[in-house]
């Protein structure tokens, strides 16, 4: 295992012989969060919630760890993975590790997050580069997918520029590279891979490169890892092979296929490969070796990890090089590689919570029920320690929908930048020049401008994040406890003063917005006295959102209105 991964996977691989179960019942009206985010929407879990999440196997795609948190300020804790059943008022963890219960002293959410994360996830002192927050990062998948080439990108990128973009973070995608494992520019789609990083850099890019920690078993790269041939085309670490998962021989089916030094054939969205063992040393000593030599020879900035699910890595029907390796120790094997290189972005991830990375939501496709999720879903990443959250790309990640012929929604691709604009990251991969007529490019660049307007807020609230370690992106419970905001899903507050309520309903064009305690100016102007429930307009071309005011006692606010609470 690599020396930086070794601070998170410690209480992972060590601590199967102190199993524990422990059932927890809940107050009376007591609401909790945690586990993963891709339950955000199930968010808060109550008396009235019937749910299993299985942790030891999945992490849902998303961030994961073995805590939930109470508006009551209780914290339930595991160093290790665990399952967690929340039924019939009751939650029950059951790990491999003690599982804890206390109680913080100021009894609220804020409270509860706040004592897990002094003692269990401190802050770093850093935040990601500002360049994430202070311009929409750009992401080549959707217009290229499989096709990604230099000239393309190229392009891309001085289009992107010239409708205003402001240059900042560029990721190529998959299928940049040779093959899976063969980490080589493909020569017949880039004829000047140096040149071309060199350009966007000149443009004002930096550069990341996608990278999945999966090898195509066909491939010269898979010879030499599982076997050590060819062992005199690479450098730094031993000429050895035999640093991918094996088959378990335990398990049935294996047959013929369960000799040691044979690696297992698993799985995943891309088709079947062999996958990389990162408790082995030689497969720590190749990735590094792999990733460090495209930032020396290219220019790279840093990498786009995406795979190594909890789920991708179960050890139920294979082995790894260390026996006491669990899927969530491979995992923090591969995205620890996530803190050697300024410019990275994870995705799944156990625990690693509080590290200067920006993570991201798990794809989401181009549908109105994928966009109700966001909000919610980036709620509960804050909550489970990860500061640093990022939604996606606009309009989501599903390359089909973006097709002539597809079912698109102008629409939705708006109302999806718009949450975007106003949270922490906002990833572009799809060109509005292309997918948008006219009428909603301009909204689209409105939209843009109130991502400038707004980002030197947001880097500000990032690296403020980096310090104290709270979310940058909260729930009004978070802030408001005890006012009954818990359940409220679909609008959120950046740090303590921009609120935000995005429409996330097809065709809407008013919604209800829920304000605490305070006085609160509208985007139109208006100023509203809260806390109360209000019903603003909404039509395609606005995001509502409201800054809390600092008035100074006698000040004169003729446009305040008090709505009365519903």
């Amino acid at each position: 295992m690599n020396n930086i991964a070794m601070a998170f996977a410690a209480t992972a691989v060590s601590l199967a012989a102190f199993a524990d179960v422990l059932t927890v019942d809940m107050e009376p009206g007591e609401n909790w969060w945690g586990a993963s985010n891709f339950f955000g929407t199930n968010m808060p879990f109550t008396a009235k919630t019937d749910l299993k999440i299985d942790l030891r196997r999945r992490n849902y795609s998303n961030q994961c760890a073995s805590m939930l948190l109470s508006d009551r300020g209780r914290v339930i804790w595991a160093d290790a993975q665990s399952k967690i059943v929340v039924k019939g008022g009751s939650i029950t963890m059951d790990a491999d590790s003690p599982v804890v219960v206390e109680t913080a002293a100021e009894q609220t959410l804020a409270g509860a997050f706040r004592y897990a994360m002094r003692r269990w996830f401190p802050p770093s002192g850093r935040a990601p580069d500002a360049r994430f927050f202070t311009s929409p990062q750009l992401n080549t998948w959707i217009e290229l997918t499989y096709h990604q080439n230099q000239k393309d990108i190229l392009e891309y990128a001085k289009s992107m520029v010239a409708h205003g973009i402001q240059p900042g973070v560029l990721m190529i995608d998959d299928t940049w590279q040779a093959g899976y494992g063969v980490w080589k520019f493909d020569a017949d789609r880039f004829s000047d891979p140096k040149g071309m990083v060199d350009e966007l850099h000149r443009m004002g890019f930096k550069v990341m490169l996608w990278m999945c920690p999966y090898v195509g078993m066909d491939t010269p790269a898979f010879r030499r890892i599982a076997w050590g041939q060819n062992p005199d085309d690479v450098r730094g670490y031993p000429k050895k092979g035999g640093f991918l998962l094996e088959p378990n021989p335990a398990a049935p089916g294996e047959g013929e296929y369960n000799e040691k030094g044979r690696p297992k054939a698993c799985g995943w969205w891309n088709g079947c490969s062999a996958f990389l063992d990162f408790s082995h040393p030689n497969a720590n000593a190749w990735f590094a070796e792999t990733l460090d030599g495209l930032v020396r020879d290219f220019g790279v900035d840093g990498f786009k990890l995406d795979g190594a699910d909890l789920g991708a890595y179960d050890l139920s029907d294979r082995r790894a090089y260390d026996p006491k390796a669990t899927n969530g120790s491979l995992n923090n094997g591969y995205c620890a590689y996530a803190l050697k290189y300024p410019f990275c972005e994870i995705r799944n991830t156990w625990r690693m919570q509080q590290v200067p990375v920006v993570v991201r939501l798990h794809d989401k496709m181009h549908e109105w029920s994928a966009l109700e999720r966001i909000v919610a879903d980036m709620i509960g990443a804050g909550l489970l320690g990860q500061p640093f959250i990022c939604p996606d790309m606009v309009g989501g990640g599903d390359w089909v929908a973006f097709i002539p012929g597809s079912p698109f929604e102008q629409e939705l691709f708006i109302r999806s930048a718009q949450i975007h604009a106003l949270c922490p990251m906002m990833q572009i991969s799809a060109s509005p020049w292309r997918v948008l007529d006219a009428e909603h490019q301009a909204i689209f660049s409105k939209t843009l401008a109130l991502r400038q307007k707004f980002a030197p807020r947001i880097a500000a609230l990032a690296e403020k994040a980096g310090k104290d370690g709270e979310p940058i992106l909260r729930n009004l419970e978070y802030n408001y406890p005890g006012m009954g905001y818990a359940g409220v899903i679909d609008e959120f507050i950046m740090g303590d003063e921009l609120l935000v309520a995005p429409v996330l309903k097809k065709g809407a064009t008013s919604r209800k917005v829920v304000l605490p305690p305070g006085k609160w100016k509208a985007d139109d102007g208006q100023v509203y006295d809260g806390p109360a429930t209000i019903e603003v307009a909404a039509p395609l071309s606005r995001v509502p959102y409201f800054e809390k005011q600092h008035v100074a006692v006698g000040a004169n606010l003729a446009n305040v209105v008090n709505p009365k609470l519903p």
